[in-house]
């Protein structure tokens, strides 16, 4: 196999985490079947069994299948049990074959919480931190959290994995913290990090920044789109004379105030916003306004794409690290379907790799 291009090779290293004399499947095999029924519309276990046992005749032309297609309990009990770390590892490493060149271009890390997993013992919801390169529409990386507010420890491990170099990465403001900017700039990459209320002495300085100082650059532009005109300014300071801790905060050179204003075609309802960031990045308001945009796209082309077209938001799985590992297969699966250039939404893109085992092929490039 040419490791270029079989996703398997990405994960055939990992360490399985059964018992030698339980081992009725490879390892190889529950990972295709469970990647190939995830971008077929599998949502749950019992999906993955019923959909091995559809296509059984043409898995095995292409798997060894020495017992046949595993139960639901054996997906279930092999990913609860399977080290995450080491899967996203693997997922990371064939991000990273799959990325054309990666630079130049805005990375958005954000977070997503999977409701249906918090039990009723009141343990926590699984939150997922991930990457997002916005031109390749890819996702680069994930990391779990135990909560939201636990997205200032996981930021710089997600970091640490990654290729970041040339690149502009854009946090909301749980990610404006002096230790994850410090990164940035280690990593040979710029930030533009939005500043809110959790960062007290550091938002009053911007704000009192743009009250006194004078914007070295200005940038407008107008989105017609989903029912609404929306008119945006991003206007940029390099004085920072009044950030009193600004020696702290590795490489920064801007102060940015994105002001936004929609007005609603139907109601004429009229909504302002303004939000505040600080930036590495040079005084030239269009790149950085525009980056600020694209940041946006984690939300729009991931994380709601995962809620209404995988419905994760409604998983239920609980059971050891198995909410983990189906996030990675469901970015798995998202990352294929991006990657493919057929004009059809995710959804019917879905649909035609149930019906097709030549697409399903396509999409996993075997």
């Amino acid at each position: 196999m040419d490791r270029k291009l079989d996703i398997r090779c990405y994960f055939s290293d990992m360490k399985d985490p059964r018992i030698e004399r339980c081992k009725l499947h490879l390892l190889e095999d529950i990972v295709f079947i469970s990647i190939a029924s995830v971008l077929s519309g599998a949502e749950s276990w019992n999906d993955m069994e019923l959909y091995g046992k559809q296509k059984e005749p043409w898995l095995s032309s292409i798997l060894a299948l020495p017992h046949g297609i595993p139960s639901h309990d054996t997906f279930n009990r092999f990913f609860a049990a399977l080290d995450p770390g080491e899967f996203e590892s693997g997922f990371i490493r064939w991000v990273k074959s799959i990325s054309e060149h990666i630079k130049g271009e805005v990375i958005s890390i954000d977070g997503k919480t999977m409701r249906g997993s918090k039990t009723k013992d009141f343990k926590s919801a699984t939150h997922i931190v991930s990457a997002w390169a916005s031109k390749n529409e890819v996702i680069l990386g994930q990391i779990k959290t135990d909560e939201k507010s636990n997205e200032i420890t996981a930021i710089p491990e997600l970091l640490d994995a990654l290729l970041l170099k040339g690149n502009i990465i854009t946090i909301d403001a749980m990610g404006c913290q002096k230790k994850i900017a410090k990164k940035i700039i280690k990593k040979d990459a710029d930030y533009i990090l939005a500043v809110k209320g959790n960062q007290k002495e550091l938002h009053q300085n911007l704000k009192d920044s743009f009250r006194f100082l004078i914007p070295v650059d200005e940038y407008t532009d107008t989105d017609y789109g989903h029912g609404r005109i929306e008119n945006r300014k991003c206007t940029v300071i390099s004085d920072l004379s009044m950030i009193e801790d600004k020696d702290n905060w590795k490489g920064i050179k801007t102060l940015v105030r994105i002001d936004s204003e929609r007005i609603m075609k139907a109601t004429g309802e009229i909504e302002k916003e303004s939000r505040l960031y600080i930036s590495s990045l040079e005084a030239v308001a269009e790149k950085i306004g525009t980056s600020v945009r694209e940041h946006w796209g984690i939300e729009n082309k991931v994380h709601w794409i995962l809620d209404v077209a995988f419905n994760e938001d409604k998983s239920r799985k609980r059971k050891g690290a198995a909410a983990q590992n189906y996030s990675t297969l469901n970015r798995i699966a998202l990352n294929l379907l991006k990657k493919d250039n057929t004009k059809i939404g995710i959804r019917g893109k879905r649909l035609k790799a149930g019906w097709s085992n030549e697409f399903i092929l396509k999409l996993i490039d075997i």
